[in-house]
C-alpha cells in the first residue's frame, strides 16, 4: 500500500518490527547503566598505546632521543683538535670521550634540563589537549568511558612513553659509547673513577632519579592539558614554567627559598659519580617532585571531573 505522500510500505514488515520492539528492552541495572555495560573493558591500554605509538610526534619524539647520541658522536668527531691552554668546556668534552660510560653520562648531562624535560611534556600535555582540539573527546566520553578512567588510561600510557624515552636515550649512548669510546672506567671532574659494572649500576640509577625527578613535569603538563583545547599551549606552557624555574634557581639572592622551586635538585644525580654518594640532594630532589606531581595530578583529576567538552 502507499500512504498520502507516495511512500510504499509493508504492513506486514512493520507489524513484525513493533512485536520485535515490544519484546526486546534493554536491561537497566540500579545505578542507571545497561547490563553488560563494564567500564573497565573501556579504552584498554593496549588499544591507547597503540593509537599513541601510530601518531607522528612519539615517533618523531622517540626517534629523535635514539638519535641523538649519534648526533653528538658526529659533533665530537667534527671538533677541531686544540692545542695549548684548554677550555673548560673542551676538557669537559675530552672527558665524555674518555669511555662509553662518560659518553652516556654525558648525554643525560646534555639533555636533562630541557630535552627531556620537552619529551615529558609532550607525551603528557598533549594526550588529552589534543584529543579535544580534534573534537573526539567527546566522543570518546560518549562511548561511554568514565572520565577518570579515560584520564587514568591516557596518564598511564603518557609515563610508558616516557619512561621508553628515558631508557632508549642512555642505552643508545651507552652502545654507541662502547663502540667508539670502549668499556673503560666512568671518570667523573674530581678524577674519581669508578670501575665499568659500579658505572653501569650509577647510570641506572640516574635514569631511575631522572624518571622520578620529571613526575612534576609530567604533573603540571597533564593538569594544563586538561585545561585547555591547545596542545602547544599544554606542552609550551609546561615547558616555560621549567625554564622560569630554572632561571630562579640561579639566583643565589633567593637564598633557602630555591629549596622550593621544582627545579633545584634537577642535577642531583651527578652525586653518583663520586665514591661515596651523598644520597640527601636526591632524596629530597624526590620527594620534592613527587609532591608536586601528587598536587598537580590531583587538581587535574578534579578539573577534568568538571570540564565542559561540549565546546
Amino acid at each position: 500500500m502507499a500512504d498520502e505522500h507516495g511512500v510504499h510500505t509493508d504492513p506486514a514488515a512493520i507489524a513484525d518490527l513493533v512485536a520485535v520492539a515490544e519484546t526486546e528492552h534493554a536491561q537497566v541495572k540500579a545505578d542507571g547503566s545497561v547490563a553488560g555495560y563494564r567500564a573497565g573493558r573501556t579504552l584498554r591500554l593496549g588499544v591507547e598505546l597503540r593509537r599513541q605509538l601510530r601518531r607522528r610526534r612519539t615517533q618523531f619524539a622517540l626517534g629523535f632521543l635514539a638519535v641523538l647520541p649519534f648526533l653528538l658522536l658526529i659533533a665530537f668527531k667534527a671538533a677541531p683538535s686544540q692545542s695549548g691552554a684548554r677550555s673548560a668546556s673542551s676538557a669537559f668534552v675530552d672527558l665524555a670521550t674518555s669511555s662509553g660510560l662518560n659518553f652516556a653520562i654525558f648525554a643525560l648531562f646534555a639533555s636533562a634540563s630541557f630535552l627531556l624535560v620537552v619529551v615529558i611534556a609532550l607525551f603528557f600535555g598533549d594526550t588529552v589537549a589534543s584529543e579535544a582540539s580534534w573534537s573526539s573527546l567527546k566522543y570518546l566520553l560518549a562511548v561511554p568511558v568514565p572520565r577518570g578512567r579515560l584520564l587514568r588510561q591516557k596518564a598511564v600510557v603518557s609515563g610508558i612513553l616516557s619512561a621508553s624515552g628515558l631508557i632508549v636515550l642512555p642505552a643508545v649512548a651507552l652502545v654507541v659509547g662502547l663502540l667508539w669510546y670502549g668499556d673503560g672506567d666512568l671518570i667523573s671532574t674530581t678524577g674519581e673513577s669508578l670501575a665499568f659494572g659500579s658505572g653501569i649500576a650509577r647510570l641506572a640509577i640516574a635514569v631511575a632519579y631522572l624518571a622520578v625527578y620529571l613526575v612534576w613535569i609530567a604533573g603540571l603538563a597533564l593538569l594544563l592539558s586538561v585545561s585547555t583545547d591547545a596542545p602547544l599551549g599544554a606542552v609550551g606552557g609546561a615547558v616555560l614554567v621549567s625554564i622560569v624555574s630554572q632561571i630562579l634557581d640561579s639566583i643565589t639572592a633567593l637564598g633557602d627559598l630555591r629549596d622550593y622551586l621544582p627545579t633545584h635538585y634537577a642535577t642531583a644525580w651527578s652525586d653518583l659519580l663520586s665514591s661515596d654518594v651523598d644520597w640527601g640532594d636526591m632524596v629530597r630532589g624526590s620527594f620534592s617532585s613527587l609532591a608536586y606531581g601528587a598536587v598537580f595530578a590531583v587538581l587535574a583529576a578534579r578539573r577534568f571531573a568538571s570540564k565542559d567538552i561540549t565546546s
